[in-house]
């Protein structure tokens, strides 16, 4: 049996902004990881409603698929403080996201830093237990969905295209390796173990054009969702799964695939 290991973990407060990356973290089954896209902006006449939550497609938010110059901008979040972080350039912007003024003024930070065409700037807003998740217009159990990209996948599509394909392009929060390239996606209903934790296999994940975009120079330079269905036949790159069983997961950590 295939021994894989955790390369990476990611979290992604708000959705959008960058990934904060984690040492470990601790999953509970039929949730998603703990403070992930449980915040977002919404431009403007988004249709979100915080007292009613609904999921919506993902270019009603502020996101990569839109806005390329998103990946210039490097934030952090804080979930105990709501302390929003924003660098761009040399500059370092603080917004204190408990505060209504703060919440507006980094919506017009945005707005004006990535030049946004809408009339108004976007809205910061929350719900949880609601996620704004890619794929939260699916089902509920998508919405806490956790995705999962293989690093020799990655690595196999590198190689025919004559390319470096960074992970942070595809914003998963698992990163494995140790599987066969592409073998993940023909593993649909199987189970990824790691220690007590066990995540299902629920989906193949399609791409879209959010990752063109170089997470290290903002540019659109690789039509990843085109090159996939050129080399592979297809659009898929990771998968989706859902925790069937609880438990700590830490990078490093070594797991195998099974029934």
């Amino acid at each position: 049996m295939t021994n894989i290991s955790i390369a990476r973990l990611n979290r992604f407060p708000v959705k959008g902004l960058s990934a904060d990356p984690l040492n470990a973290l601790t999953l509970t089954a039929g949730e998603g990881v703990p403070g992930d896209r449980l915040f977002g902006f919404a431009r403007y006449n988004s249709g979100f409603d915080p007292e009613r939550p609904e999921p919506l497609p993902k270019e009603r938010f502020v996101v990569l698929v839109k806005e390329a110059a998103l990946a210039g901008l490097n934030t952090s979040f804080d979930d105990a403080t709501h302390m929003l972080r924003i660098e761009a350039g040399e500059a370092v912007h603080t917004f204190d996201m408990r505060n209504d003024e703060a919440r507006v003024r980094a919506g017009v930070f945005l707005h004006e830093v990535l030049g946004l065409t809408d009339p108004e700037p976007p809205v910061f807003v929350s719900s949880a237990p609601h996620r704004f998740t890619d794929v939260s217009v699916v089902s509920p159990q998508m919405m806490n969905a956790i995705s999962v990209v293989n690093h020799s996948s990655l690595r196999d599509f590198g190689a025919r295209i004559g390319a470096d394909v960074q992970a942070a392009r595809f914003r998963a929060n698992i990163e494995i390796d140790g599987l066969p390239p592409f073998s993940e996606l023909g593993s649909v209903g199987q189970t990824l173990a790691f220690g007590d934790v066990r995540l299902r296999i629920l989906s193949r994940t399609k791409r879209c054009a959010a990752t063109e975009v170089n997470p290290e120079t903002a540019e659109r330079d690789l039509k990843v969702p085109y090159l996939l269905r050129k080399e592979l036949g297809h659009m898929d790159m990771g998968v989706y799964v859902e925790v069937t069983a609880g438990g700590r997961l830490e990078v490093g950590q070594t797991g195998r695939i099974g029934e």
